[in-house]
């Protein structure tokens, strides 16, 4: 009998690998082409009076709010030249990036057909981290000074947690993030669980939109971070269980468990410091895969189910 369920077993994990790469050959087979812009680059070489010209190529990308006067401070200013500098140093050409974003956009093209590939314009924005990608129907904006590597000398004040992802690597799941954000549908987020698995959804977007990333590409951590909440899922769920987080609505929980931070707050000394933050994110992630695992769904419905429907019918366990 047990030899029998080996084969079955076996069987099941043959036919799942030939299903998926007969659809990472359909996906492949949609090729499309992105277009990129650098307008860093034409802003920086440009001189006052070609301020006219590039206003009329890029208009979104000057704010009505401004007067002329501050676009011409700008070009004259040191420090805009140095991050255009530094970025054009860094990013010679984007040929790595390119060819990832293609494959972003051929994952998003086969499971969204209406989806439509923007233009990618690249840009500076004296290190905007929380703005790092912007995406509209027609375009994508990305900001490239936030991807100089982690120990680059501009990041200096900011902190370690933030700045570990300001890597080339990430500006394609930055843009993966941005675009999960648009096809999630989930209007309230009240509770902790609500919290958990909305970015559980955008994790397991990115799964599918990003196989060739690592898990903790995908959600932004150190191999260290993931394989120590893989170690420790099931203590982080008995310990939200035990003190009935997952239906509280206090404030302070997506401080704690959900929010960019140094680590996750348990108030408890021997694990705290230890911990990676976004800890509710990784566990709202595994609720999510269970979930999918477990029930015949697409992609696009399930962004669209309520959180606790997706608890529900998970049947999640956390590893041991």
């Amino acid at each position: 009998m047990k030899n029998l369920l080996l084969v079955f077993l076996f069987a099941l994990v043959i036919a799942s690998c030939k299903k998926n790469n007969e659809v990472e050959k359909a996906i492949a087979e949609i090729n499309i082409d992105v277009s990129i812009e650098r307008f860093e680059q034409f802003f920086g070489n440009s001189s006052t009076n070609d301020l006219p010209k590039l206003k009329q190529a890029y208009p979104f990308m000057f704010p009505k709010t401004y007067s002329d006067s501050f676009w011409i401070a700008k070009i004259k200013d040191t420090l805009q030249q140095e991050l255009i500098r530094e970025t054009g140093k860094k990013y010679k050409d984007l040929a790595v990036e390119k060819a990832e974003i293609e494959s972003l956009f051929n994952h998003l093209k086969y499971y969204f057909p209406e989806f439509n590939p923007p233009t990618i314009i690249t840009t500076t924005s004296s290190v905007d981290y929380r703005n790092k990608v912007i995406v509209t129907d027609t375009i994508a904006i990305v900001a490239l000074d936030n991807y100089l590597g982690k120990d680059h000398y501009f990041y200096g004040g900011i902190q370690k947690y933030i700045r570990e992802n300001f890597e080339s690597s990430q500006i394609v799941v930055d843009l993966a993030d941005a675009y999960a954000e648009k096809y999630i549908y989930q209007p309230q987020r009240k509770t902790l669980l609500d919290e958990m698995v909305y970015f559980g959804k955008k994790l397991y977007f990115k799964d599918i939109m990003l196989p060739n990333k690592t898990e903790a590409e995908r959600i932004g951590y150190t191999q260290q971070d993931i394989d120590w909440a893989k170690a420790n899922e099931h203590y982080i769920w008995r310990y939200f269980v035990e003190r009935e987080l997952l239906y509280s609505n206090d404030t302070k929980l997506p401080r704690r468990f959900i929010n960019p931070a140094p680590f996750s707050k348990f108030y408890l000394e021997e694990i705290d410091t230890d911990s990676p933050g976004r800890i509710g994110q990784y566990m709202g992630w595994q609720i999510v895969k269970a979930y999918m695992k477990n029930n015949d769904v697409s992609l696009r419905d399930m962004l669209k189910t309520k959180p606790q429907d997706i608890f529900d019918n998970s049947k999640f366990k956390p590893r041991k």
